[in-house]
């Protein structure tokens, strides 16, 4: 994955997939993990194509469990594609050509688990019926790995803007108050009236949230890589 999805992925060391391979390895890995009986998820990019954002171009997302993790392998293996495991321990690779799914097992510094699989939608995905994460959830996999080194704030602004009135913002702004990059996209949104006021029907900026009346300290230990981006 690159900065677009996944914080350090690693890179492949191939070449780049057209959307037709992106979408038949994404068709074809949901259908491998479904027949497999493996929890899993569609998240990241094309989880956010799916509820209206513009389609990714780098690679495909999917999460289980890390107890399911094998079974994942042993499911993608058998449905043909390549299966890697890059030096994080928090995911695999699996390539269809040159397009890459990549299995996840930690998202937003937390372990997946079955009850988080539980609130996904089953919704059409290239006439697969798929689990995808809810737009709450997959808002704060964007948001929790930026940092000082990574704070592309473009692409999460796409996202925010096509899944704004099926985001959860006042739930986003807890769970990542404690990153301050998170909190100034929040603070943008709400000065470009992305949300608040509109849509959303709640102010998701610092101050709305910090109970205090002032924003949440700015320090901290550094976020975990281990986010959908």
């Amino acid at each position: 994955m690159t900065h677009d999805h996944t914080g350090s992925g690693g890179s492949s060391g191939r070449g780049g997939p057209d959307g037709s391979e992106l979408r038949e390895a994404l068709k074809a890995a949901g259908v491998a993990l479904k027949q497999a009986e493996v929890p899993f998820a569609l998240c990241g990019g094309f989880a956010a194509w799916v509820r209206g954002a513009p389609e990714p171009f780098h690679d495909v997302d999917f999460v289980v469990p890390p107890d399911r993790a094998g079974a994942a392998r042993e499911a993608l293996a058998g449905a043909g594609f390549d299966v890697e495991q890059p030096p994080e321990d928090w995911l695999f690779k699996a390539f269809r050509g040159d397009a890459m799914v990549d299995v996840i097992f930690r998202l937003s510094g937390a372990d997946v688990t079955i009850e988080a699989l539980a609130g996904a939608d089953d919704l059409d995905v290239l006439s697969v019926r798929l689990p995808v994460l809810p737009a709450t959830e997959l808002v704060v996999s964007r948001l929790t790995p930026l940092n000082d080194h990574y704070c592309d704030l473009a692409p999460q602004l796409e996202v925010a803007r096509a899944l704004r009135e099926q985001v959860d913002w006042d739930e986003v702004a807890r769970r990542t108050a404690d990153n301050p990059f998170a909190r100034a996209f929040l603070f943008l949104l709400g000065e470009l009236g992305v949300v608040g006021g509109t849509g959303s029907g709640s102010d998701p900026s610092p101050a709305a949230h910090a109970g205090s009346g002032s924003a949440p300290a700015t320090s901290g230990a550094p976020v975990p890589s281990s986010g959908v981006r």
